[in-house]
């Protein structure tokens, strides 16, 4: 598909599912606290993921060109899973799962302001200022959104969550710098696999009750298909969209997040959140792309990884 044509219908049903992918473990996470540690989430559902990843990896080589970068795949995934995934699960022990999709809908504005921090000077357009005010503007508003309408907000859960999306925002750079020429199969399976190693003995310890089935459920699933699937149907997208295109799912991802949250944990859609929620998204999409659907020609665009959520 070329730059300048619209989604194919295989397209907009990739894009459909990332979306959904993408916007439901928040749901998932939510439940899975219940009764289970952070990290023993984090290590059940990296293990999880990468043995069923470890198949395409091998058949296509891409494992075999990630071993020989295996320490900055390594600092990859501690940057995008191995923080991202315990903070996460912290946070919604308090937090409710559509406003931890939304903080983490934050990755632009983070994205935009380190890549002002390493020179980047088209970040001070106007467009993209006025869309990170814009953004962290809605990020207040939502934070400060309960205490202003009623209700409490964690302010270490939604810390946790903004440090995440930090996070987030520095692990496409790694790859971007220092796995360009390693295959994303390849330092994504390789990565879940080393931070799933890592956190198994934490995860055994920190873990003092029998999982509940539905803990256990949605442990799966957040592997199986926020993980596994997820990534596979992403790689997919890329091919048929191109790489600048295919994130542009992540801006629908907070509307998935709130609207399960609300309908099926009951999670109070607050004023806070209804007024911060568009505030942040189009801050985030003029932050990140100054308004504009895809960069000019000239400018380069490496492969870029959405939060591995």
């Amino acid at each position: 598909m070329s730059a300048q044509a619209g989604f194919s219908r295989r397209g907009w049903l990739l894009f459909g599912a990332m979306a959904l992918l993408w916007g439901v473990p928040y749901l998932f996470i939510s439940v899975a606290v219940e009764s289970i540690s952070p990290p023993a989430i984090v290590a059940g559902r990296t293990l999880i993921a990468a043995l069923l990843l470890l198949p395409f990896a091998i058949r296509g080589g891409a494992l075999r060109q990630a071993l020989t970068m295996w320490p900055w795949v390594l600092a990859f995934g501690a940057i995008e899973m191995a923080g991202p995934f315990v903070l996460l699960g912290h946070a919604e022990m308090t937090l409710p799962s559509g406003m931890t999709g939304l903080l983490v809908a934050t990755v632009p504005l983070f994205a935009a302001l380190i890549a002002l921090g390493g020179g980047d000077r088209a970040v001070l357009r106007p467009a993209r200022a006025i869309g990170l005010l814009v953004g962290f503007l809605g990020v207040a508003i939502v934070v400060a959104g309960p205490g202003l309408f009623g209700g409490e907000v964690s302010l270490l859960a939604a810390g946790e969550v903004l440090l995440v999306a930090i996070l987030y925002a520095i692990a496409p750079f790694i790859v971007a710098r220092k796995l360009a020429e390693v295959p994303s199969l390849g330092t994504i399976t390789l990565s879940l696999l080393m931070i799933g190693v890592i956190y198994l003995p934490i995860g055994l310890l920190t873990q003092h009750e029998v999982p509940t089935v539905p803990s256990l459920a949605a442990l799966v699933a957040l592997a199986v298909i926020c993980t596994a699937v997820a990534f596979l149907a992403f790689f997919a997208l890329i091919r048929e969209v191109g790489p600048v295109r295919a994130p542009l799912f992540t801006y629908v991802n907070p509307v998935v997040a709130i609207l399960l949250g609300a309908l099926v944990l009951a999670e109070p859609l607050t004023p806070g959140l209804l007024i911060g929620f568009p505030l942040i998204i189009v801050g985030c999409w003029f932050a990140a792309t100054g308004g504009r659907l895809r960069p000019p020609a000239s400018a380069p665009s490496p492969l870029p990884i959405p939060p591995a959520l």
